[in-house]
């Protein structure tokens, strides 16, 4: 089945065809670790955690290679290790940690590769050096800036020219530049800051170079699949693309995926607005499937507005495959193969998750209607297959509906089903009844098994 996505660089859908089919290389620009990532970091994690998912689909597991880096040298790092009078080392380890648990929580694979900024300085000097004897980049009072007068194709890839880019966009106009848009490729540290010993004085790197160094350090040029958010398309990656092609041989990425913008309750996420949204704070009161769930719901270059209904939408929806799963059971034999062409389709379509959703609640309702056995345990493997494709479906049903309530309200809800069980073993019917009307009314519905065991469920 072939892959087709929308590159930002052809403007267009095109056939997926990776270099080399046995080594498929996916480079997505991870966080800035220096404070507990929002669900708008979050939407480009779990987006590119799919296609990472696909494509092990396609290609295989063991031949599909994915970055994520981890930028921890930068100006807020800095600021904060200053603040608290600590290496920079001991803020960025600690929101590393926390950022991998959250996307974790999200039910995020963890990459292949996850290269950190400081681990690759001497791969940007030298990087920076190439650049320098092609004639791409210059140096003037301290700095190292790239030309980007000196590179034709600058703004191919927002199709914008030179001029039109810096309308409204944020640059350091200053006047040792020769262009206003040239960047900093190399830079003095202030006092106190992180320093590194270079040809071109004691400094740390700018921001840009980080990524094309280390794409061309662990993966190799061209990579086959670059990804981020769209607000990542101007400046960073064009400027990764002047940096990777002016200091390489040719092609830097083959394809370029990116996706829309979330906002919050139709507002920009801001922390002026007070509306940020931090994923481990929501994780407290919401099942991490669930909120990965919402940000899979719009297509993945749709802009998605993340709102209270939004998240209950989707654990109604998660409450309702997890109940069919329930019904039906969960196998214990799962392959890939147990993915039904159409949401593989849907997938394969520019990872067209609504279309790959209504998929899934067409296997629900097939498992549901079948009228043999052997039907509606086909339907139920094809549901737990293509959820767990998406990321999804892979707790124990009673688990994620037992999940829904806190730990006092659980135990009431198991010692009433105790009780009902007693009284359905001693006849008392009246009794029985009397029970299940008082677990109707906290909103539990007891599911009876046919050997007699019951478990229970929220309703919607």
């Amino acid at each position: 089945m072939s892959l087709i996505l929308y590159d930002t660089l052809a403007r267009e859908k095109r056939d997926f065809i990776p270099k080399d089919p046995s080594r498929v290389t996916m480079y997505v620009c991870g966080p800035t670790v220096w404070n507990f990532a929002h669900i708008g970091n979050a939407r480009p994690a779990v987006v590119f955690d799919l296609m990472f998912r696909l494509l092990r689909r396609l290609y295989g597991e063991a031949s599909v290679v994915y970055a994520r880096n981890l930028t921890d040298v930068d100006d807020k790092i800095n600021a904060a290790a200053a603040d608290q009078g600590v290496d920079i080392s001991v803020i960025t380890n600690r929101f590393a940690e926390i950022y991998q648990a959250d996307m974790a929580a999200l039910g995020c694979l963890e990459p292949t590769l996850q290269p950190r900024a400081t681990a690759h300085i001497p791969q940007m000097l030298d990087m920076i050096a190439r650049l320098i004897d092609k004639g791409f980049a210059y140096q003037v009072e301290g700095e190292v800036l790239f030309d980007t007068k000196a590179f034709a194709a600058y703004g191919q890839l927002s199709g914008r020219s030179l001029d039109d880019l810096l309308a409204g966009a944020r640059v350091d106009v200053v006047d040792h530049k020769r262009h206003p848009a040239d960047f900093v490729l190399w830079k003095p540290s202030k006092p106190g800051e992180p320093s590194w010993d270079s040809p071109f004085g004691a400094g740390r790197p700018g921001w840009h170079i980080e990524c094309s160094a280390m794409i061309e350090t662990v993966l190799g040029l061209p990579v086959d699949l670059h990804g981020g958010g769209h607000d990542l398309i101007f400046p960073h990656h064009e400027n990764e693309i002047a940096q990777g092609v002016c200091a390489g041989e040719g092609e830097f990425a083959r394809y370029w995926m990116h996706n829309g913008f979330l906002t919050m309750d139709a507002e920009k996420m801001s922390k002026s607005l007070g509306n940020v949204r931090l994923v481990h704070e929501l994780l407290e009161d919401t099942p991490g499937e669930a909120l990965r769930w919402a940000l899979l719901s719009a297509h993945y270059r749709a802009p998605l507005d993340w709102n209270a209904d939004l998240i209950a939408r989707a654990r109604k929806s998660l409450d309702r495959l997890y109940g069919v799963v329930q019904r039906v059971g969960v196998p214990d034999d799962l392959s890939p193969a147990d993915v039904p062409d159409a949401v593989l389709e849907a997938l394969c379509d520019d990872l067209a998750t609504p279309r790959a959703m209504a998929e899934l609640f067409a296997l629900a309702k097939a498992a549901e209607t079948a009228t043999s056995g052997a039907a509606r345990r086909a339907a139920g493997r094809a549901l737990v297959a293509a959820g767990r494709l998406m990321g999804v479906l892979y707790l124990d049903p009673a688990a994620w509906f037992e999940g829904r309530v806190d730990a006092v309200t659980r135990s009431r809800i198991e010692g009433l089903l105790g009780e009902r069980s007693a009284a359905r073993l001693a006849k008392d019917w009246a009794r029985a009844d009397e029970i299940r009307a008082e677990l109707t009314a906290m909103g539990v519905e007891v599911l009876d098994a046919a050997g007699g065991a019951a478990t229970w469920r929220l309703k919607d």
